[in-house]
């Protein structure tokens, strides 16, 4: 199961984007043509191979335009589709499904997207013993239902946000003069219950990061060689993070140099849209 989002998020962001769509005047064309009183059902189709995501805010769309419209979902959050799958049935007052209809789709497209893509670097590393986690990359103010999408592919969760754990970058480094004055000052600040990471560079960096406690590193473009020896040089003494020049080309090498986690912007910054659409049923 692909872990909900709470209900009052998924709303914000939904009424944003039907707040964009409807504008003052609402859906002109559908109540210009469209009798108040018309029932009508249509079915959301796949029409590619793919991972389908965007259930809730999908959901959310139908209802908060009309909620005697009926959304019935022939497949979840992280099930695999093929072209013609059947996705939904949608029943109810035709005037709300057609107004609802776009954005409803456009949040399917880009959260299936997102999940499609995962699921391809997820299989590009299969049997190797590494993860492949989201970034911060994102489309600002879609993260949540964008990492959500990233789950529903089988991605590993990633720092949420800023304000979730410690990760010192290569310009904090800068500014403290180093990456083991970094951690120190870090490891001084966090609780317990807080994880230090830091983002190194160079290999003489990592027994730095190691010395001075980090639980977490973060190798910023290594090559597979420097990888390779990252990982014995480590030994377990933390998790090691493979980040940079990751595609679905190099990802698999990159995974069996025996690092824990391969961190991929592109899962939610380069994803195409996934094509669904609308049909009568």
């Amino acid at each position: 199961m692909i872990p909900r989002l709470p209900r009052h998020l998924i709303h914000a962001l939904v009424t944003r984007a039907l707040d964009e769509d409807l504008g003052g005047r609402g859906d002109v064309t559908s109540l210009a043509t469209i009798p108040a009183d018309k029932n009508a059902n249509f079915v959301i189709k796949s029409r590619a191979q793919g991972v389908l995501a965007g259930q809730q805010p999908a959901d959310a769309c139908f209802d908060l335009v009309d909620p005697e419209v009926s959304v019935t979902w022939r497949k979840q959050d992280g099930d695999a589709l093929e072209p013609g799958d059947v996705v939904a049935i949608v029943d109810g007052p035709a005037l709300g499904i057609l107004t609802a209809e776009r954005p409803a789709l456009n949040f399917l497209g880009r959260m299936s997207g997102i999940a499609t893509l995962t699921r391809q670097y997820v299989a590009a590393i299969a049997g190797t013993g590494t993860v492949i986690a989201h970034t911060r990359k994102t489309t600002p103010g879609l993260r949540a239902v964008e990492l959500q999408a990233v789950r529903a592919g089988g991605g590993a969760s990633h720092r949420y946000g800023l304000d979730d754990a410690i990760l010192i970058k290569d310009n904090h480094v800068a500014v403290c003069g180093g990456v083991e004055e970094a951690v120190k000052r870090a490891r001084a600040f966090a609780g317990h219950m807080t994880r230090v990471a830091v983002e190194v560079d160079r290999l003489d960096q990592l027994e730095e990061a190691l010395s001075a406690g980090a639980e977490s590193v973060l190798l910023d473009n290594f090559s597979l060689e420097d990888l390779r020896a990252a990982v014995l040089l480590t030994d377990g003494r933390a998790i090691l993070e493979a980040s940079g020049g990751v595609n679905l080309e190099t990802v698999h090498a990159i995974a069996d140099t025996g690092v824990d986690v391969v961190s991929v912007g592109a899962l939610t910054h380069s994803a195409p849209n996934f094509d669904l659409g609308l049909d009568e049923g």
